[in-house]
């Protein structure tokens, strides 16, 4: 459950440029399977479709096509084929996995507490039984939050149950919106669920619970779930900030991380809204790139790196790190690219030690943002791609810093453009 959560500081990890796909090889699709690999996702889910044609009562096509719609958020598609599929096969993990991320994406989280159940992810079972009401309720229209530093993470102020201001950071690599302990106890937070995880070079305590008030600015966000974590010895995990806001935040609102600006801009996300960020956009020449949410809060979008041909790759907005971007010591080397191994760096990557080679590539890409020459990391750890999909690299931290960029996620759009926002 936790695959992604304990991203608490430092850079996703990557993946190969050629690397094996578990859910590809789990079961022969032919053509779809291999369009899917490849991030082909409108045309294997139509290979998918001419699947199910032929044989309605295949499982691994019902869920790959369910999949095609959850990762753009499309979600009668993916709750339509994911329902097939559960029809077909009642126990299957991965099924309810993505059912219960579909359920949880539109708020309906009594829905998803069965299948967290039967995917194995008691924890969320027992997190969001607890959420009693509409969660995410949304209070206000606009924040504008100005950062109070920029490197090496952005902070922003933000105020818990109607207390002090505190200091959050934020990253789309995290998926709820985080607290520290000390925070935790202040606000009068009281654990529904609790985990152990591995942590760095040794373990914390994950709790769980349900926040009445999270205040951004001029937006209040009532009846959200929330976690926090404390070492082992007891105590606040990190003191550099006093909370993460992550991805299930910002997907439910239009976000711009304006890191021209140096500022964190919120707007309730209605029709009018998104159709002012588009001709924003427009207006400056900032063309809608494609978005993704893959398991629950990685961003994906089409880039390039070093003349690779545009693949997908995963966007990372906030966390900490001097990078641009990171990618796969295997795809640093098909690609040719300038590798420095006499000088590896001991970092972490998922809140896992890592090992990873500073890297030149000529460019890396993301529509019409671009920065050439430009520090990166090639990572030694060679792991499957984690979402059924090749993953080129990610773009990180550093690599913003000259543009502002708007989150769509309801026409699933990505929106760059460089200097600050209007």
């Amino acid at each position: 459950m936790l695959r992604g959560a304990a991203v608490l500081a430092g850079a996703a990890a990557t993946v190969p440029l050629l690397g094996e796909s578990a859910m590809a090889q789990a079961s022969p699709g032919g053509d779809a399977d291999a369009l899917f690999k490849a991030g082909k996702f409108e045309r294997a889910g139509r290979a998918y479709e001419a699947i199910l044609k032929k044989d309605p009562t295949n499982l691994h096509a019902a869920r790959q096509r369910g999949y095609v719609g959850l990762l753009a958020n499309r979600f009668p598609e993916a709750e339509k084929y994911l329902g097939m599929a559960l029809e077909l096969a009642p126990d299957d993990k991965d099924t309810n996995q993505l059912l219960g991320d579909c359920y949880i994406r539109q708020d309906k989280l009594s829905l998803s507490i069965p299948r967290w159940q039967a995917a194995g992810e008691g924890i969320y079972a027992e997190w969001f039984a607890a959420v009693r009401g509409t969660p995410y309720q949304i209070n206000g229209d606009v924040a504008r939050l100005p950062w109070q530093q920029l490197d090496p993470f952005p902070l922003v102020e933000a105020t818990v149950n109607g207390g002090p201001p505190k200091r959050f950071t934020f990253y789309t690599g995290a998926p709820w919106l985080g607290v520290s302990s000390t925070v935790a106890e202040e606000a009068g937070l009281s654990a529904v669920a609790k985990q152990k995880i591995d942590y760095k070079d040794g373990a914390i305590w994950m709790y769980f619970g349900v926040l009445d008030s999270f205040k951004i600015g001029g937006i209040e966000l009532r009846n959200i779930p929330v976690g926090w974590s404390e070492s082992e010895s007891g105590g606040d995990v990190t003191t550099e900030h006093d909370g993460m806001i992550g991805t299930w935040v910002f997907y439910h609102l239009l976000t711009t991380f304006d890191y021209a600006g140096r500022s964190l801009i919120l707007r309730r996300s209605t029709p009018e809204t998104t159709r002012k960020a588009r001709a924003d956009a427009d207006r400056v020449g900032a063309k809608p790139l494609p978005l993704w949410l893959a398991r629950e809060h990685m961003l994906h979008s089409r880039g390039s790196i070093a003349g690779s041909g545009t693949r997908v790759m995963a966007v990372n907005f906030g966390g900490t790190g001097e990078i641009a971007a990171g990618m796969s010591v295997e795809t640093a080397e098909q690609l040719r690219i300038r590798t420095d191994y006499d000088r590896p760096v001991e970092t972490f990557a998922h809140s896992h030690p890592a090992v990873v080679y500073p890297c030149y590539p000529k460019e890396v890409r993301i529509g019409t943002a671009a920065a050439r020459d430009v520090y990166c990391y090639a990572n030694e750890n060679r792991k499957p791609a984690p979402y059924g999909f090749d993953v080129l690299g990610h773009f990180s931290h550093s690599f913003w810093k000259p543009y502002h960029i708007t989150v769509d996620f309801t026409g699933m759009n990505v929106y760059i453009a460089r200097g600050r926002a209007a």
